[in-house]
C-alpha cells in the first residue's frame, strides 16, 4: 500500500469527484470524450515536465491538474481557450516553484547537521508525511475491496514497467485502457478528500 502513498503525499487539494468531473467537462469544451481528452492532456503534461528533468512529472501534472480543478471550483469558469494552452500556462508556473523549491532543499540540505535531529527531534515535515501515510492506510481501508485493489494495482512498479502493467489490468478487467485511467483517477479523487479530511483533523 506504500505504492499509492508515494503518490499522494503533496500538498493538499481540493480534489474531489465533483470537482473531477467539472474538469473533465472543461477539458471536453462540449464534446464528450469520456475522460479520453484528460488522460491525453495529463499525458502531454508528465511529458512537459520529464523534458524538463523533474524527477516528479507524475505529481507536478496532478498538481497542474488540482490547481485547474480549485479554479473551476472558485471561478466556475476559464475564460482561456483552447484549455490546453490554460493547462500548460499553469504548468509553467509549477515548473517554476519546483524549481525554486529544489533550490531551496539543496541548499538546506547541505547546511544541515546531524545535531539538529539530536536536540529537535524529527522535522516537521517529516512528521506531515508520517500523519498523511497514516492517513492514506486508513483511506484506503474505507474503500470496497476491488477500488482498493485496483488503485494500488494502478500505481505499482516503476514507471517504465507501469504501462505494461496497466495494459495488463485493463485487460484482466475488460476494460480499455481509457476507462481504466478514468476509474483510477475517480478512485484517487476519493482517496484525496479522504486524506486531507484526516490530516487536518489529526
Amino acid at each position: 500500500m506504500d505504492v499509492p502513498a508515494q503518490e499522494l503525499e503533496r500538498e493538499p487539494s481540493a480534489f474531489n469527484e465533483v470537482g473531477f468531473t467539472r474538469l473533465l467537462e472543461w477539458l471536453d469544451d462540449g464534446t464528450e470524450s469520456h475522460g479520453a481528452t484528460y488522460l491525453e492532456i495529463r499525458r502531454r503534461l508528465v511529458s512537459y515536465f520529464d523534458r524538463r528533468n523533474r524527477p516528479a512529472a507524475d505529481e507536478l501534472a496532478d498538481e497542474t491538474l488540482n490547481r485547474i480543478t480549485r479554479t473551476l471550483e472558485t471561478s466556475g469558469s476559464i475564460a482561456v481557450t483552447p484549455p490546453a494552452r490554460y493547462c500548460y500556462v499553469v504548468a509553467r508556473f509549477v515548473l517554476l516553484e519546483d524549481v525554486r523549491h529544489g533550490r531551496r532543499s539543496v541548499q538546506f540540505d547541505e547546511a544541515r547537521d546531524s545535531s539538529s535531529f539530536e536536540a529537535g527531534g524529527p522535522p516537521a515535515e517529516a512528521l506531515d508525511r508520517e500523519r498523511r501515510s497514516d492517513c492514506l492506510d486508513n483511506c484506503l481501508l474505507k474503500l470496497q475491496p476491488e477500488q482498493r485493489e485496483l488503485i494500488v494495482e494502478y500505481y505499482r512498479d516503476a514507471k517504465r514497467q507501469r504501462i505494461d502493467h496497466r495494459r495488463d489490468l485493463a485487460a484482466a478487467l475488460g476494460i480499455s485502457m481509457n476507462a481504466l485511467g478514468i476509474r483510477a483517477c475517480r478512485i484517487r479523487a476519493t482517496l484525496e478528500t479522504c486524506v486531507t479530511g484526516c490530516a487536518k483533523s489529526a
